[in-house]
């Protein structure tokens, strides 16, 4: 019989605590710490990031779920109170990325810290919160792919514990959560060595290959997924926007270095000169 693993990680004074909110917590915890010593080796302070969090986080969840709504919005439609249900998952990363997105740019104008900087230091720490978070996708059983067979996982070498919890509606499932968490921790693994060398990446280069890396693997990931959300007939949400950010981030590289001979490097060492914008 296989060992199926209970989505709930325990109880609280009779209150479920799920293992997908543990997990998301877990990387966004560990996201925090490591931007906010890398926000110290460039010149800013540690409490810009706690700071922004304050107000990122919350908003981010918010678009993460109105994206996952907006695309899937029947449901919601003939259940209304079940938006307000993310315990048991149904929020898209690009919505949260986006509604981050845009409060960091209003944040770090309202507190005069250049954009690219912050969004430099954030990109390895948000890539790895990402690939944490897939194992929330798996506890909830979900972000799985199409159907395969117990041989195809054996020969991954995978632990018998994903491949038991891979028997998902009555078959063996591809782990997409898996293949994606792996590819954002390749990109974090790769982010934080460019980081470290002198005279390689402009500002905003750590951000734009983030977008770079991401985009390109969840191309692909996503078209092997079952529970994709559509924009119309087969085009995938994701995949579409893949594809958009994937192309733009090329292209404004290649806009920026042209455009800005002088484009300063990503310094790691910046001092007290932290509001350059």
């Amino acid at each position: 019989m296989l060992a199926q693993i209970d989505r709930v990680a325990f109880d609280l004074l009779g209150f479920p605590i799920y293992w997908y909110a543990l997990l998301i917590v877990s990387g966004i915890a560990i996201a925090m710490w490591l931007s906010s010593r890398e926000a110290v080796r460039v010149g800013l302070k540690k409490d810009d990031v706690t700071d922004f969090m304050l107000w990122g986080l919350p908003i981010a969840i918010i678009g993460a779920r109105l994206y996952f709504v907006l695309f899937d919005l029947q449901p919601y439609l003939e259940d209304p109170i079940q938006i307000f249900n993310i315990r048991s998952g149904g929020l898209a990363i690009y919505g949260g990325l986006i509604a981050g997105g845009l409060t960091l740019y209003f944040f770090t104008k309202y507190h005069f810290i250049s954009l690219w900087t912050f969004l430099d230091i954030a990109a390895p720490s948000v890539i790895l919160a990402q690939a944490i978070g897939r194992w929330g996708n798996f506890m909830n059983h979900e972000a799985f792919g199409g159907k395969t067979t117990e041989a195809f996982l054996n020969s991954l070498h995978l632990p018998q514990f994903i491949i038991e919890n891979m028997y998902i509606d009555g078959a063996f499932r591809q782990p997409t959560f898996l293949y994606e968490s792996t590819w954002n921790i390749l990109g974090f693994i790769l982010l934080i060595l460019l980081r470290k060398k002198s005279h390689l990446l402009k500002q905003g280069e750590v951000f734009l290959g983030y977008i770079i890396w991401y985009s390109f693997g969840r191309f692909f990931i996503e078209g092997m997924r079952t529970d994709s959300l559509y924009l119309f007939a087969n085009i995938r949400v994701s995949q579409a926007l893949s594809a958009v950010l994937f192309i733009g981030a090329l292209l404004l590289v290649v806009w920026r270095r042209k455009k800005d001979t002088q484009l300063k490097d990503y310094d790691r060492t910046l001092g007290d000169n932290q509001y350059v914008l």
